[in-house]
């Protein structure tokens, strides 16, 4: 296999090999359910089977239960899980709101997504029931201890959720509404969920997101005590023209001048000025970008070798389709929306590797003498 069209073709053999053993193992596994033959093993669940006899680990021994369990209610989530349209690991999503009423209404509605969108489906189906609206910050302290001392790992401490009628309780001491003055230092409310390594400072996290229902979640994010000032010194400026606000509030406005300001410098402006100023040569003037912008549907246009196009709307870029270095021109029909990566790949393959290795980051080779380094970016791929 040399070619990368052999790999994928064999790559796509075994994955439908994969997916055949996945949904052989998982009507195998109802069946033994069905029986009960767990119990002859000498276990008290089919979870404690998955755990305890073939090894699995928690999430993929529940995630295996779920689909078995589901198998056996709903035979048409075996031939969805063996072609690959549902995902194991959005079962358990899907397992929460299925009945057999609504079964063929939505169990398409899972097909292709990802555990957290499987959530979010799951949410717009039967949302959470009194759902607590409080925002609440937790510390995350480290335990200090003696260099000489090997600590183990501490076990992560379980973190028990407010009820959904508590008080508040979440003011950080400094904030305007508490009575103490000084910095901003927040309380404690409920334990740390974080596993923490004694001596060491706490490891940054990704936040999670927990859906609530169709259009609200509840979102657990780690910030520092920098970023609590500034948001609170946020709310504050904001006293006037939003009152009471709460920081949800404060930070959807502050994510709505961004997005305002990112979409300025890109053209797309609300009332954009009917007469286009000049511009420079290398310029691309503010109504070609909302022209291209609109076009492309803000997404990048590369066509995959499937055939589906990338659709990514991370990082992107507007890529000249004949380089502005062989005399293309900033124009609507000349212009393409790219993510970073694929613009560069097409500026590679235009331009060749040795010219844009002296214009693209280097990871393995040390940072050239600002006199030294190029002062523009080629346009090949933009």
């Amino acid at each position: 296999m040399d070619t990368a069209l052999e790999f994928t073709k064999r790559l796509v053999v075994l994955l439908r090999s994969e997916r055949h053993a996945m949904a052989e193992f998982l009507v195998a596994l109802a069946e033994f359910d069905r029986r009960g033959l767990w119990r002859e093993r000498g276990h008290t669940s089919l979870f404690s089977f998955l755990r305890r006899e073939l090894g699995l680990s928690a999430g993929a021994a529940q995630y295996r239960k779920t689909a078995a369990e589901l198998i056996q209610r709903y035979p048409a989530v075996e031939g969805a899980l063996r072609d690959g349209r549902l995902c194991l690991s959005s079962v358990c999503e899907l397992a929460k709101v299925v009945t057999p009423d609504n079964c063929a209404e939505i169990l398409p509605r899972f097909f292709g997504l990802s555990s957290r969108d499987a959530a979010a489906v799951a949410a717009s189906i039967r949302p959470v029931e009194n759902p607590p609206r409080r925002e609440v910050v937790v510390p995350v302290r480290a335990v200090s201890a003696p260099a000489s001392v090997a600590a183990p790992i501490s076990a992560p401490i379980p973190f028990r959720a407010p009820e959904p009628n508590a008080p508040d309780r979440v003011e950080p001491a400094g904030h305007p509404d508490s009575a103490r003055g000084g910095p901003v230092e927040p309380r404690a409310v409920g334990a740390c969920p974080v596993a923490l390594t004694p001596g060491l400072p706490p490891a940054a996290r990704p936040s999670s997101v927990d859906w609530l229902d169709g259009d609200s979640a509840r979102m657990h994010l780690t910030v520092s005590k920098a970023f609590l000032k500034k948001l609170d010194a946020a709310r504050d400026a904001l006293s006037h023209a939003m009152p009471g606000a709460s920081r949800e509030k404060v930070l959807e406005a502050a994510l709505d001048v961004l997005l305002a300001d990112r979409a300025r410098r890109k053209g797309l402006i609300a009332r954009p000025q009917k007469k286009a100023r000049p511009s420079k040569a290398d310029h691309i003037p503010a109504h070609v970008r909302r022209e291209v912008w609109a076009r492309d549907g803000g997404r990048c246009t590369f066509v995959l070798a499937s055939g589906e196009r990338c659709e990514s709307t991370h990082q992107l870029e507007l890529d000249h389709i004949v380089p502005r270095a062989r005399g293309g021109g900033s124009t609507e029909d000349n212009l393409r929306i790219r993510c970073r990566g694929h613009n560069l790949a097409e500026a590679r393959r235009v331009l060749g590797d040795a010219l844009m290795d002296g214009y693209a980051p280097q990871t393995k080779r040390p940072a050239a003498p600002a006199r030294d380094r190029p002062r523009s970016f080629p346009s090949g791929g933009g």
